[in-house]
């Protein structure tokens, strides 16, 4: 029964992060909900193990059928891949519990901008070419791939964003660009995770193939209804992220 249950959890959240990130928001909580006594890192390492194929897979899907800028996103993917094994490693030094109170104040700051900016997103406009881009993609890769091994909930969601806002993407190219970038944060997570013993692979096989369904699902979705779709379901997807970590920081 468990197993189903935190299947049904990865299928979900596969579907979800494939469009605009934020499956965190679904297969974290179910496996706390589902496995109350398990160590918080085995069940991070679980997540990570699951969605890391949802969005190899959603990268996949997306780069048959998005022109990406691989020349400014391979770059990126490297020093993302470090900042987030920097952030693992800083997280075993120093408290992210500051950051708890933070993050949904920033979350609020970026839904409302997000309303108020009614063509943000709508018209793919890149603000950089060449050397200038793969810059502007690295500094994006370090920071939330550090946030993310760091801290982590969100990331897709910023990631999608800073693509939009900074470097002038529409939703479906940011969408896409992150799914890349959350792939190798998510590596080095599980790089990490697995190394000190924290990932039940027996249960991580069967919620892979799961995430892997909602991911492809999720992104046949994003494809089909472009930037406009993408851009509604990340608004959604940042309320909740707004009222899970608010009751988190304040309520709980």
């Amino acid at each position: 029964m468990e197993l189903l249950l935190v299947s049904l959890a990865s299928l979900v959240a596969g579907f979800v992060d494939a469009i605009v990130g934020g499956g965190g928001l679904i297969l974290v909580p179910a496996l706390f909900a589902v496995f109350p006594t398990t160590h918080p890192a085995t069940l991070f390492g679980v997540n990570k193990s699951a969605s890391i194929w949802g969005t190899a897979a959603a990268t996949l899907q997306f780069a048959r059928r998005v022109q990406m800028p691989w020349a400014a996103l391979l770059p990126a993917v490297g020093l993302c891949f470090a900042g987030s094994m920097l952030g693992a490693w800083t997280v075993t030094e120093i408290s992210p519990d500051f950051l708890r109170r933070v993050l949904p104040l920033v979350l609020l700051a970026v839904l409302a901008y997000t309303v108020v900016k009614k063509e943000l997103g709508r018209h793919h406009a890149p603000r950089f070419t060449g050397r200038s881009e793969a810059v502007a993609a690295s500094v994006l890769g370090v920071v939330i791939g550090f946030y993310d091994g760091f801290f982590g909930p969100g990331t897709g969601s910023f990631f999608v964003f800073l693509f939009v806002r900074w470097l002038g993407y529409d939703f479906l190219h940011a969408s896409a660009s992150a799914k890349l970038l959350n792939t190798a944060s998510n590596f080095a997570a599980l790089l990490l995770f697995a190394w000190t013993g924290h990932v039940w692979w027996h249960y991580a096989l069967v919620m892979a193939l799961a995430n892997v369904a909602g991911s492809l699902l999720g992104t046949r979705l994003a494809l089909k209804h472009g930037s406009g779709f993408v851009r509604q379901v990340f608004m959604v997807v940042v309320t909740l992220l707004i009222l899970k970590t608010g009751y988190d920081a304040y309520l709980r």
